[in-house]
């Protein structure tokens, strides 16, 4: 497998899960501004309609991420408006539990109770979603989701939104790579919506957020598995039940921002 772990801070069980929201905070930012969302947004829907869903299943969502953004672009389709989503995690943000199940909007919840990637057979029915998170699973973990998958005959769409990199490519980029990234931080804040004084302070005066923003962004490359190393998680997980394909991901006008990997049960 060409894929190399390497260390992001935010995996470590020690680290702060208010740290840890800030710098998905910028991340959603710069998904917005790569065109993430159209991209998802084009994704999801097609597989939702294909397969008569109603409902997203978002595992790993930590702070929130894209996909309450992705529900807003699909709610436009007049053809999608009664589509959900219920965001989970393994261990729920108590944060975002609070923020998502008090806003006004009925179609969005995020589940109070874990939701094990790995036992998708007890997650709520839906399309389940990865978002930019399954370069944070090690292989035995990766290959366990998609096992449960398979095997639990439920619908999963992986995304991650950068290409893989070459873990000798990545040193020899870090020098510039991690300066770039903090000042990118530092120009992304403003347009975090809410922005919390937290965010704030650990940003400009305190710069903790760019820091560890910078190390983490840059050290997920390598991790990404590229097309090679999701052949190789799945073997032995074909059959004519169910079936798996992995390509660019490409919005409505073929624009294409990141890969994703999807599987499917075949129906009868």
């Amino acid at each position: 497998m060409k894929r190399v772990h390497l260390l992001e801070f935010e995996d470590l069980d020690a680290f702060p899960s208010w740290l840890r929201t800030c710098m998905t905070n910028n991340i959603v930012i710069i998904a917005r501004f790569m065109g993430v969302r159209a991209v998802l947004s084009n994704l999801v829907g097609g597989v939702l309609k294909d397969r008569g869903l109603d409902r997203i299943v978002d595992l790993g969502s930590g702070g929130g991420g894209v996909m309450p953004e992705v529900l807003a672009q699909l709610h436009e389709d007049p053809q999608m408006q009664h589509v959900g989503l219920t965001m989970t995690d393994l261990f729920p943000n108590r944060d975002a539990v609070r923020r998502f199940n008090d806003a006004a909007t009925p179609q969005l919840r995020y589940a109070e109770t874990p939701v094990d990637a790995t036992a998708l057979g007890d997650a709520p029915a839906g399309l389940k979603t990865m978002s930019n998170c399954f370069h944070h699973m090690r292989p035995e973990q990766a290959r366990a989701i998609l096992r449960s998958a398979h095997d639990t005959r439920q619908p999963l769409l992986v995304y991650e939104m950068g290409p893989p990199m070459h873990w000798a490519l990545w040193l020899v980029t870090m020098p510039i790579a991690l300066p770039l990234v903090f000042l990118l931080a530092l120009i992304q804040t403003p347009f975090i919506r809410p922005v919390t004084g937290r965010q704030l302070v650990f940003t400009y005066l305190i710069p903790l957020v760019p820091l560890f923003y910078a190390w983490d962004g840059h050290a997920s490359a390598p991790r990404i598995y590229g097309p090679d190393d999701l052949d190789e998680l799945l073997e032995g997980l074909d059959d004519p039940e169910y079936r798996w394909e992995k390509g660019p991901a490409k919005d409505v006008k073929g624009k294409v921002v990141g890969s994703y990997l999807l599987g499917v049960p075949v129906e009868s």
